[in-house]
């Protein structure tokens, strides 16, 4: 079976290119690793690759990689991917510092792209704005939440965090409690992305960064529910919604089967289960603003 072992970058297709690399470089703090004419690689300070941005009339997200471990077989993926119904090829070259992907997609729609190998993109660069450690997870609205769990679970190895009812599930790679979200909805595209700070005093900055630039917070900070991560909530350039966070359960050892004890946790030990959803939501904090659920079912 593969087994994914982190979310690597995400791939945004965007009306304005210029703008859109404004405000990932300004505003969220990446680095530009590189520039073509109609498409850009942004990294964090340390290097590493996080997102790619495509010019193109709509904006969406395109794609998502993930890495697996170095031993992986490309040729073994592949033909497990096979025996699941799901037609792979293995590309080269298609970012910078990934030598070698294997891409199909998955249920949705969504280009999937596995590596193994990766470098780190320019040299520890100064960067303003709010400088994310890494891209933390993405969630997205689709119509059968169950589908993308069993698909995410049976081929890339994913394990289910939480559910909240029975129309958002939350799956881990790793030790993070969630690196892909699916919540149900009639119409399929990203519900929100997310990005980790240090703690909480970063996020703090964050919010201040937002204040100065005139920025809405959309909700937060808050503490949530499942994952217990705080978090505070805004639109980009594009409209999507874009969470920055701190603190979000750990899943140390998977034989234990229970999250990294903290003084906030409700459930000793919190172990993955099904929220209810009328108190799922968030455990401290302000509700959500209208602009939040500005666009959604």
């Amino acid at each position: 079976m593969i087994k994914v072992c982190r979310i690597g970058h995400a791939t945004f297709d965007t009306p304005d290119l210029d703008k859109a690399v404004d405000y990932y470089t300004q505003v969220l703090g990446l680095s530009l690793a590189a520039r073509e004419k109609d498409r850009a690689y942004l990294a964090t300070k340390i290097g590493m690759l996080t997102i790619e941005l495509r010019r193109a009339s709509e904006p969406r997200c395109a794609k998502l990689s993930f890495e697996v471990p170095a031993s992986a077989d490309f040729s073994d993926m592949q033909k497990h991917l096979a025996g699941h119904g799901v037609a792979a090829e293995i590309r080269s070259d298609t970012a910078p510092g990934q030598p070698k992907v294997l891409a199909f997609q998955d249920p949705k729609g969504t280009d999937i792209e596995l590596f193994t190998e990766w470098s780190y993109l320019g040299n520890g660069a100064q960067v303003v704005g709010i400088g994310p450690l890494k891209l933390g997870h993405l969630a997205f609205a689709v119509q059968d939440p169950k589908q993308m769990a069993e698909f995410y679970g049976k081929v890339l190895g994913f394990r289910v965090s939480d559910w909240i009812g029975d129309f958002f599930v939350f799956m881990r790679c790793n030790a993070d409690h969630h690196a892909v979200n699916f919540i149900a909805a009639k119409n399929i595209k990203m519900h929100h992305m997310a990005f980790e700070l240090r703690d909480f005093s970063h996020l703090q900055n964050a919010c201040d960064l937002f204040g100065q630039r005139k920025i809405p917070i959309i909700w937060g900070p808050v503490r949530l529910g499942p994952g217990h991560n705080v978090a505070a909530f805004h639109r980009d350039h594009d409209d999507w919604v874009i969470e920055v966070y701190a603190e979000l359960d750990q899943m140390k050892d998977e034989d234990l089967g229970y999250f990294d004890p903290r003084p906030w946790h409700m459930d000793r030990p919190q172990r993955p289960k099904v929220w209810q959803a009328d108190k799922a939501s968030y455990m401290w904090g302000p509700p959500p603003t209208p602009d939040f659920f500005r666009g959604r079912e």
